[in-house]
């Protein structure tokens, strides 16, 4: 995100309201869009999925209700957004038992409130959505609050949009002294100085929070805080781990993520130069230390200790830390067995898997020495390279020589 637009909505970010960003179009519950994800696939999972899902030899009815096409056939009978002329609906609200779903004997049963938003659902089409990682971005249209006088930007309106469809109204604004505190906090982590408190309460300009913003983000501070969440998601650690846990001396990985928060890297070249930062045309020092993303998974030391094992230990860490960081998702499941509930399948997980088993490390270091038998990247300066060189030109001279 650029700092002009994380300024113009950081007053969001430090106001007392909860941020629950739903997008929903209108104030009314009633109305508002039924999103499958939230608010359907949860009800079909927990009462339908069991007899109508995945599951081949548990089905019944030979009924799918977790696929669009086959469910089409129960959910839309008459026409389209007729919730009344919907077999799915007629089944669950039927004061048969022998026709009522879910049946007495699965012990389940839908409330009040979950048939009133399938019924909702159907009659606003009915639409199927994959898990929101999977789907593709879109442009989100701002919905329509009652009070149009609040609202300062896009992300305001849906904050307000859903306060209201609770029933609540906004909190009154809160004091300078709060703001410069929370906003500080919220981008470096470290509290205001009291001149800097000063400064912000007497300056009576329209854009004085603005300026603080664009204050914080260039400063250091702004790259190691956002640095503090990115590392913990990469596993960042200052030793190996297991029962030694000797030191590991990885701190130029962690100082180039404050570098290129501070630099506002764009995202796809933060993420390629993590995964192949040494393979890109052009490689430099900073793109191969980057890769270091690739090497922060525990390692053992511990004598007899299997080669083998602990290698392939370490590929499949490499895969679960990759899945989270640039997936949003956790693939360990799938690493031992066909689940049928998960997104990623056992084949996929291999597939994955393979991109990192290319890489030549081990999973095991010395434990009589720091060294680990991989290949270690020189960080040396310009002054450094060049008298590295020069003495490289001499050796190859001399070798020359004596040939």
């Amino acid at each position: 995100m650029q700092p002009a637009r994380i300024a113009s909505t950081v007053r969001i970010v430090v106001s007392a309201i909860s941020l629950t960003l739903f997008a929903v179009s209108t104030s009314s519950a009633a109305d508002r869009p039924v999103d499958f994800v939230r608010d359907v696939r949860p009800i079909l999972s927990e009462n339908c999925f069991q007899c109508h899902g995945p599951d081949k030899n548990a089905r019944q009815g030979d009924l799918r209700l977790d696929v669009a096409d086959d469910a089409r056939r129960v959910l839309v009978t008459g026409k389209p957004g007729r919730p009344d002329s919907s077999e799915l609906i007629r089944r669950i609200t039927s004061d048969d038992d022998d026709e009522r779903m879910p049946p007495a004997e699965s012990k389940k049963s839908l409330s009040a409130a979950d048939v009133a938003t399938l019924r909702r659902w159907i009659k606003q089409g009915a639409g199927y959505k994959k898990h929101w990682s999977f789907e593709p971005l879109a442009e989100s249209t701002p919905p329509v609050t009652k009070n149009k006088n609040w609202s300062h930007n896009a992300i305001d309106q849906f904050v307000l949009s859903h306060l209201e469809t609770a029933g609540l109204k906004p909190t009154a604004q809160a004091s300078r002294e709060r703001l410069i505190r929370r906003v500080t906090f919220d981008l470096t982590g470290l509290p205001p100085t009291l001149e800097d408190i000063d400064a912000f309460v007497s300056d009576e300009s329209e854009n004085a929070l603005e300026k603080v913003v664009d204050r914080l983000l260039k400063s250091p501070a702004y790259g190691e805080r956002m640095a503090s969440e990115w590392l913990d998601i990469a596993r960042y650690s200052d030793s190996y781990g297991y029962q030694v846990d000797r030191d590991r001396h990885v701190w130029p990985y962690r100082d180039w993520v404050v570098r290129a928060f501070n630099a506002n890297m764009p995202y796809d070249r933060f993420m390629t130069w993590q995964l192949a930062g040494d393979l890109i045309p052009g490689a430099t020092d900073d793109s191969r230390l980057a890769t270091t993303f690739n090497r922060l998974h525990s390692q053992k030391v511990e004598g007899g200790s299997t080669l083998e094992e602990f290698r392939v230990e370490y590929v499949a860490d490499r895969n679960h830390t990759f899945a989270m960081a640039f997936l949003g998702l956790t693939l360990e499941c799938a690493r031992c067995h066909q689940h049928k509930f998960d997104p990623i399948t056992q084949k996929e997980y291999y597939q994955f898997f393979a991109f990192f088993n290319n890489i030549d490390e081990s999973g095991v270091y010395s434990y009589f020495t720091s060294s680990v038998p991989t290949p270690t990247l020189l960080l040396s300066n310009d002054q450094q390279k060049t008298a590295i060189a020069a003495n490289e030109k001499k050796v190859t001279q001399v070798e020359a020589a004596w040939a």
